[in-house]
């Protein structure tokens, strides 16, 4: 049996879309992928069995520094959003669990803030995020409101005489809420129906947070369902620049983009998880690996994740020069989560009964697909955006 071919920088990377970063990028994704294997990796099948999340796991990431990567300041590089995107990527290409963990605080929480805040409070608090210094999430679905939360966020805020605000409502499948100091909490201001945003501390009085049980993906990713009774939150601690939901929507463009990059990651995670099974698995006297009929998966599996990373390169290249676009993040979301549900079903296809294990890693990527697939735009959401691009007529109503 021969060697498989395999990217230069990443393992399922046959064309090469990485060998764009720089020498000091490559380091800090080397370091990452090192410590992912061998500090992360470790401890995801026992607790996603038991829907715990691994404490062992926080340290080690936190210590890479990854939003202010020592080895690109070394080197005098800027933090590009390439390196974001592949960051996502080998995240997500070891567990999704983890990435969606991480990106509660570099991605959501983070956007928010720096997309949201006024620049003195962008520069009062992105340095502290940076370090965790403080932490957060992000606050923006209801129980009763998911993706007509534009039109239909019922969470509401009033302002009082003294200048603070008062809070009351619920947000549900917040991840990463039971470890955070604060939560921004997109809430719609009683006076003027505007959608505004608050950094409500956790522990504030009239907030309490309940574990959502039962889940089928994203096990080991603790989400909360959050309500909120009369919270008083200080007007200092409203994020200046959201005053609207078209101000969530610069937010959202975003975070489609990251989701896009997990997607594309988690398909090379499942497709290589498959395939060191079927070098591995013999039967009819020979490895499954030579089987044609496996072959044909394996390389719908492949040609599925090329294309999703050729299409969030673009995207992201696009970004970086300043063409943000709507309908553009849109896709990459769509067409990446629908790419990753038909390559994980492949990889537990090639991997037969035991693909429905932990074992081969492929179950774990199987179910935590139908997570990425429903959030940041469900399909249907996202191809109305393109839609309506496309056609310029709208068609959500």
């Amino acid at each position: 049996m021969r060697e498989p071919v395999t990217g230069a920088v990443t393992p399922s990377d046959l064309y090469g879309f990485a060998e764009r970063l720089t020498e000091a990028e490559r380091s800090v994704l080397s370091e990452l992928v090192t410590v992912l294997d061998e500090q992360v990796k470790p401890h995801l099948n026992e607790h996603w069995d038991a829907a715990t999340f691994p404490d062992e796991i926080r340290q080690p990431l936190r210590d890479l520094k990854l939003m202010d990567p020592p080895a690109l300041k070394a080197a005098g590089e800027p933090i590009r959003d390439i390196l974001t995107g592949f960051r996502n990527f080998e995240l997500a290409r070891t567990d999704l669990n983890v990435c969606t963990y991480f990106n509660a605080q570099a991605g959501l929480f983070r956007t928010a803030v720096r997309l949201g805040g006024s620049a003195e409070q962008v520069a009062e608090l992105d340095p502290k995020i940076v370090d965790y210094s403080l932490t957060g999430v992000f606050a923006l679905t209801e129980p009763d409101h998911g993706s007509d939360v534009a039109g239909g966020l019922a969470t509401s805020a009033r302002r009082q005489q003294d200048g603070s605000w008062l809070i009351n409502g619920a947000k549900r499948w917040i991840g990463g809420a039971f470890e955070s100091d604060v939560m921004a909490t997109f809430a719609r201001d009683e006076a003027d129906g505007e959608v505004k945003c608050f950094l409500v501390p956790r522990e504030a009085e009239g907030v309490k947070l309940e574990l959502i049980r039962n889940k089928a993906s994203l096990r080991i990713m603790q989400n909360a369902h959050i309500t909120y009774t009369d919270v008083r939150v200080e007007e200092v601690d409203r994020l200046q620049g959201i005053n609207s939901f078209k101000d969530v929507s610069r937010c959202l463009r975003s975070m489609r983009s990251d989701v896009a990059w997990m997607a594309t990651g988690a398909q090379a995670g499942a497709f290589e998880a498959a395939l060191r099974y079927v070098r591995s698995r013999e039967q009819f006297g020979r490895p499954i690996a030579g089987f044609q009929l496996v072959q044909e998966k394996l390389a719908t599996m492949l040609g599925n994740l090329t294309a999703s990373l050729g299409m969030v390169v673009q995207l992201t290249e696009q970004q970086a020069a300043g063409t943000y676009r709507d309908e553009n993040s849109a896709l990459a979301k769509m067409f990446t989560a629908l790419r990753l549900r038909e390559t994980v079903a492949l990889a537990r296809e090639v991997c037969g009964g035991n693909g429905i294990t932990l074992d081969t890693d492929v179950a774990r990527f199987h179910a935590d697909a139908e997570a990425v697939y429903s959030y940041e735009g469900t399909h249907e959401i996202n191809a109305l955006i393109v839609g309506r691009a496309v056609t310029g007529v709208g068609a959500f109503v």
